[in-house]
């Protein structure tokens, strides 16, 4: 029997896009004659016609699967929901949009296939046609979460991979809730072949992600993957008790030198209490974040719902 490829595709409000990628898709797995095909999509509950267009690809060609969700619940949950119904002996993530290169994936099949890779990735190698600042933040990002955490996650990888069924498996086993994948990715570890792959300009459509979700994005990698965050009270503290301590023997020997005990200006005493309150106020936050994704692991609600799908499983 040949081996299936599953090819998992979120989509949001991606009407513009669909028709184009189903074609590219589909030429790409007709070069691929010695292995079956099934087509993925989740839609993560757009707006516009994307689901009504997906069902039409349903019609005409069996190998086309859907699944619908009820609402938006973010594109780590169409990944999951992808990975939970996909039936392959292999799995591919690849956005809609064409900014990933479907005729990556003969390439990268191989890898995963013939070569002993478990996972076939690819990494950005450029950012062209990205907002400068968007570039600048993400750059940022992997800097920061690469020295305070454990996990490593590699500057430019992207969510365009093939994996098989060994490391499937794996990341299904790690049911958090507020999920990371990139950060899920670089913990299961396995045998990875990295392809540099350039940045492509959307076919059609505009982007989903803003600086605010890409934000949040950021923070929920941070916070999942460390707790490096919360030992900056403690650090903070230290240093209010050092900077205390230093303030204290000011004062005595002010005290045997000058034989009086000098004073701050309002001034200074307002400086000094709205730095400490900051820092207080910045503590709290800290671990008002991690206590918040706790909360949220304890309720342990469906990371999704689903509304409609022609799967089997």
């Amino acid at each position: 029997m040949m081996k299936k490829l599953s090819v998992i595709v979120p989509c949001y409000n991606e009407e513009a896009v669909l028709p184009a990628f189903y074609d590219e898709i589909t030429q790409v797995a007709a070069g691929c004659s010695n292995y079956e095909f099934e087509f993925l999509f989740v839609n993560d509950g757009s707006k516009d016609n994307t689901q009504n267009i997906v069902e039409s690809f349903a019609k005409k060609d069996a190998r086309v699967k859907f699944i619908s969700f009820s609402r938006n619940f973010g594109k780590e949950a169409g990944m999951l929901a992808g990975l939970e119904h996909c039936t392959g002996d292999f799995a591919c993530f690849i956005d809609a949009d064409l900014q990933h290169s479907p005729d990556l994936i003969p390439e990268m099949l191989k890898a995963v296939d013939e070569e002993n890779y478990d996972v076939a990735a690819c990494r950005r190698v450029d950012r062209k046609g990205e907002q400068k600042f968007k570039s600048m933040l993400s750059g940022a990002f992997y800097k920061v979460v690469n020295r305070i955490s454990e996990t490593y996650i590699d500057d430019g990888a992207q969510d365009y991979r093939i994996m098989n069924r060994n490391v499937i498996d794996s990341i299904l086993s790690m049911q958090e809730n507020i999920r990371f994948t990139k950060g899920i990715f670089s913990w299961v570890g396995f045998n990875v072949k990295w392809f540099p792959h350039e940045n492509r300009e959307r076919a059609a459509g505009d982007t989903k992600w803003s600086v605010r979700k890409l934000f949040k994005y950021a923070m929920d990698g941070i916070i999942g993957y460390t707790s490096s965050p919360l030992r900056i009270p403690l650090y903070l503290g230290f240093i209010l008790l050092l900077l205390s301590g230093i303030y204290a023997l000011g004062v005595v020997i002010r005290l045997i030198v000058a034989g009086h005990v000098f004073s701050l200006t309002s001034g200074a005493i307002l400086f000094a209490v709205m730095v400490v309150g900051g820092l207080i106020l910045v503590s709290l936050g800290i671990v008002g974040e991690y206590l918040a994704r706790i909360y949220t692991e304890v309720k342990d609600r469906p990371k999704y719902l689903i509304a409609k799908t022609n799967c089997d499983k």
